[in-house]
């Protein structure tokens, strides 16, 4: 099962992923993830994208595609692989559409004033980036994480007018891709504002 996943920020798409590759046994993909390994690795690869990211641009695409087809010719891939945070654009999809086939893709839908609610509560290990969120799911001592008790911290991107711009990216960029994928048939938009139990069960319905 080779999935796409997409949504706004804040939709719970890496969440959703996470309970998706219990049940497929599958990698779930980001190209953030990918990134942060290459430059770890010192790989010339990852030389290239920390000289891209030091200047606070966006990495290109020619550059992301190249890291992500060595990451889907790996084994682990072989079954399937669930894909958060790419492609962002129609350009992106019809790039990734050459080197690998998907077989669905999932949006997940919020509206608006639910992603800045739920982001403005969101809150994000400096150490380990376990993400946790005061209103929906608190850590069991306040701002300090559960996983290795350091502490949390509102991300940039996580403030009010962040949000905001980072959303009228979304509708600009990113929503264009309901209607790239409707024609090829693979769209499976889901309503992420129940629990995150039911959303899954919602989209487990429509996969199989």
């Amino acid at each position: 099962m080779r999935i796409v996943i997409f949504g706004p920020q804040g939709s719970g798409k890496g969440t959703q992923a996470q309970a998706l590759i219990k049940v497929f046994d599958i990698p779930h993909i980001t190209t953030g993830e990918l990134f942060r390994n290459e430059i770890k690795a010192n790989s010339e690869i990852g030389k290239m994208v920390a000289s891209v990211i030091n200047t606070g641009k966006l990495v290109e695409d020619d550059l992301t595609l190249e890291v992500l087809k060595k990451r889907l010719e790996q084994t682990d891939c072989q079954k399937g692989f669930i894909l958060d945070g790419f492609p962002r654009n129609i350009t992106q999809a019809q790039a990734l559409d050459k080197i690998v086939s998907t077989d669905q893709v999932i949006e997940l839908w919020i509206p608006d004033d639910e992603v800045i609610n739920r982001l403005e509560g969101r809150r994000t290990c400096k150490k380990c980036e376990t993400v946790f969120n005061i209103k929906t799911n608190p850590p069991a001592k306040e701002n300090v994480c559960d996983k290795c008790g350091n502490e949390l911290i509102v991300r940039n991107d996580d403030k009010q007018e962040a949000i905001k711009k980072r959303l009228e990216l979304y509708h600009q960029q990113t929503e264009p891709l309901i209607v790239y994928y409707q024609k090829q048939g693979k769209l499976i938009k889901i309503d992420g504002r129940p629990s995150i139990s039911q959303v899954t069960e919602s989209i487990l319905a429509k996969l199989k």
